[in-house]
């Protein structure tokens, strides 16, 4: 891998993600390295400026933090091919992160023996391309508003995602619709169509459509099927249904799914992405979701990874809780 300009992008409120991210940047640029560093939060996007005010397209993306942080970094550069390495610093569940004892710096063991090589650093192990990359399935979404009149992030009716014009709203993890006014009862009314097909209407607290990657996150929570990553699929889980026979859904990546809110006027539905705030539609609005163009780039360090493995730890099951040596069976 080429390696001459990296951003480093770091959790915003992490002291941790802060300290590793100035170590990078020094070790980096005693390098030669061009190196960025912004910060990432809910509250806080720095890919829009990053990519108007700087130069070049970094050879890599250094993700500082947890899977949030991941979620924000692959929406803005998946579609510029721009891999991310994440490191689970400051993060919580961590899913999409590496272990932060997989981020060697030079001079470095990381806790490793006296004997570790100290040219084998994180730096040099990407030079070598000692390193995969696994490309993880996304979805895109557009709106067709029922006025004409388009808002930032829609794609005006008629167009599709790869007409040009506005981006439409990209996702790794999850697009979800949610009720948007708290006073009145938080239930909405939506309706699906799935390749032209009217398949349901759901009434309840909403409605999530997920990527592989996404089943582990609010799909899981929501009663949903958790899909391995290497698996191309669209998973649709209702939030908490009134009807028993509103139920989960896996449909192939290729379909074209078409989601309008149902009622009166004063029933918006919000739409977030990646739980972040998308837009509001209203009766009448349609969104439009297809998988991603662009698939997200992770560099993968691990020579042998278990996603099996990761599920266990992660979620605590049963297999994390037993002695380490196998059972007789």
């Amino acid at each position: 891998m080429r390696l001459e300009r990296v951003w480093l992008i770091l959790r915003k409120g992490s002291q941790a993600a802060q300290r590793q991210a100035r170590r990078c940047a020094q070790d980096l640029r005693s390098q030669g390295v061009v190196v960025t560093t912004a910060v990432s939060g809910l509250a806080v996007n720095p890919f829009p400026g990053l990519l108007a005010t700087e130069p070049e397209l970094p050879d890599l993306a250094v993700v500082l933090g947890g899977d949030g942080t991941v979620l924000g970094a692959a929406r803005y550069l998946a579609r510029f091919g721009v891999p991310v390495l994440s490191f689970n610093v400051g993060g919580h569940l961590g899913f999409l992160t590496h272990e932060r004892r997989l981020l060697r710096l030079q001079g470095e063991a990381n806790g490793d023996s006296a004997g570790h090589d100290p040219a084998d650093n994180l730096w040099q192990r990407l030079r070598d391309d000692r390193f995969a990359i696994q490309q993880r399935m996304m979805l895109e979404a557009w709106i067709d508003r029922g006025d004409g009149v388009p808002q930032p992030g829609d794609v005006p009716s008629g167009a599709g995602p790869a007409d040009g014009g506005e981006e439409p709203h990209a996702a790794l993890n999850d697009f979800y619709f949610r009720p948007s006014l708290e006073e009145l009862s938080p239930t909405c009314v939506l309706e699906l169509e799935i390749d032209g097909e009217v398949v349901d209407q759901y009434r309840g607290d909403g409605l999530i459509i997920a990527t592989p990657t996404g089943s582990t996150g609010y799909a899981m929570a929501a009663g949903g099927p958790i899909l391995h990553p290497g698996i191309e699929a669209i998973v649709l889980t209702p939030i908490c249904p009134m009807s028993l026979s509103s139920r989960a859904v896996v449909v192939p990546p290729r379909s074209r799914l078409s989601v309008w809110p149902l009622g009166e006027t004063s029933r918006r539905v919000r739409l977030w992405k990646d739980g972040a705030h998308a837009t509001v539609l209203e009766p009448g609005d349609r969104c439009v979701l297809v998988q991603g163009r662009h698939p997200a780039l992770m560099l993968q360090l691990e020579q042998s990874p278990s996603y099996y493995r990761t599920l266990t730890h992660k979620l605590h099951w049963a297999g994390s809780l037993t002695a380490a040596e196998p059972s007789r069976n």
